[in-house]
């Protein structure tokens, strides 16, 4: 459980209390579900990290998104609704090298031109003979990006490295040493399934 479910969950709650006490346990009642769905939004469940030269999904949701954006630079795009485990994980190991916060609009994160214009928090990690991309993208409901990392720290592949609040949009770009094994409409986990292996690492046959 992500702390922040907690404070909200209890603010909603002391809100219910007072509205029982003022008008009535009914008129409480949508206090006490948003409550609840706080505590489900900000669950953190454990998962399994998979090993091999392999990178994972940052975040959970749908693949809305696998494309080309030249100099042979590949792009996957992942769509968290609001039911999703916001919490975002590395996709590979190593060094955070770069951590760059862009102001910019807050479409619907679905959309493709949000991958652009969108406010977001782009991540590089420098891994082994690597480096792997992937921006923190709010959303039209989302307008809080956390990155608990700085420049220089070292990360573990599926480590918690932050999360996006309320509905929002993970790319990861990756370059060619990479196969990308999932396509658009195959839905994720966080640190746990795998988006693309590496190429230049693979064994040879025979070996």
């Amino acid at each position: 459980m992500v702390v922040d479910g907690i404070y909200y969950a209890a603010a909603f709650g002391a809100a219910g209390i007072l509205v029982a006490w003022l008008a009535g346990a009914w008129f409480s009642l949508p206090l006490w579900i948003l409550a609840a769905f706080c505590l489900y939004f900000f669950r953190d469940p454990e998962r399994a990290i998979p090993s091999g030269p392999v990178a994972v999904s940052p975040a959970d949701g749908k693949v809305v998104a696998v494309k080309s954006e030249g100099a042979g630079i590949n792009r996957i795009s992942i769509f968290l609704n609001i039911f999703d485990v916001h919490v975002n994980r590395a996709p590979i190991g190593g060094a955070v090298c770069s951590v760059k916060y862009q102001r910019g609009k807050f479409l619907v994160a679905s959309r493709e031109e949000c991958s652009v214009s969108n406010e977001q928090n782009i991540v590089t990690v420098q891994g082994d003979r690597t480096t792997v991309m992937f921006k923190q993208i709010a959303g039209l409901i989302a307008r809080r990006i956390v990155f608990d990392k700085k420049i220089g720290d070292r990360v573990a592949i599926g480590e918690r490295v932050g999360l996006i609040k309320f509905g929002s949009r993970v790319d990861v770009l990756v370059g060619p040493e990479w196969e990308i094994v999932v396509r658009p409409g195959m839905r994720v986990a966080a640190g746990s399934s795998v988006i693309a292996r590496r190429i230049d690492l693979a064994e040879p046959h025979g070996a």
